[in-house]
């Protein structure tokens, strides 16, 4: 399979665990909509940081006010 892990990027720099297998990353106006195998969904206020699809994480951090 080719699920990832979801992670936010706290302030002090830890990345903490969102979501669980997530299988589909869809932007939603200047949202992502996250999606996993169990039909969870998690809207986001952040960008994307980082993909590492050896490790299968997907690290978001914040965004950034305009």
């Amino acid at each position: 399979m080719c699920e990832a892990n979801a992670y936010l990027r706290q302030p002090d720099g830890r990345e903490k665990l969102v979501m669980e297998n997530v299988y589909r990353l869809r932007p939603e106006g200047r949202r992502l909509l996250l999606e996993n195998i169990f039909g969870e969904q998690l809207l986001l206020d952040a960008e994307l940081a980082r993909v590492s699809l050896m490790e299968h994480r997907l690290v978001f951090q914040p965004r950034r006010p305009d």
